[in-house]
């Protein structure tokens, strides 16, 4: 997956896509400095698909979050520059669950853990996580399983 980033920073650069190479080489160093930790904790050197995906997510999430507090403070035009950040990073983040699947998944994790309660959130998520992966967010999880729950 990083050979791709870096495939696709070179094209960016040879076409003067200016935030697009900003934006890669940005996810790029956060890459390296995520090698860097591994490498200091006596790890491989080299991080997993799975390890650059959930650092893709954490950076994805980062803009999300970036944008609605720029809507709030009345300030549209940093806004569009972290959606435009944001629709380069979705393009290397895996297809997400429908809704409608991610649902029938939660109904059979609730089922077969016999949570009945908020408090049997840990089981669900302990259920669902493993199936999903990096289709679904946890918070989306969280809300659905919370709906299922209360009703």
């Amino acid at each position: 997956m990083k050979e791709i980033i870096q495939k696709d920073l070179s094209e960016a650069l040879k076409n003067n896509l200016g935030t697009k190479v900003s934006v890669l080489r940005g996810f790029l160093a956060v890459l390296q400095n995520k090698e860097k930790e591994k490498k200091y904790q006596k790890k491989e050197e080299k991080l997993t698909d799975q390890e650059i995906l959930k650092v893709l997510f954490s950076e994805a999430k980062k803009r999300e979050e970036s944008i609605e507090a720029f809507k709030k403070g009345n300030r549209p035009e940093l806004a569009e520059k972290e959606e435009k950040e944001l629709e380069i990073l979705k393009k290397y983040l895996p297809e997400p669950l429908p809704e409608k699947e991610l649902k029938e998944i939660i109904e059979k994790a609730i089922k077969k853990t016999g949570a009945s309660e908020l408090k049997d959130m840990k089981k669900i998520m302990a259920e669902v996580m493993p199936q999903v992966g990096q289709r679904a967010r946890g918070d989306q999880i969280s809300k659905i399983a919370k709906d299922k729950l209360c009703r």
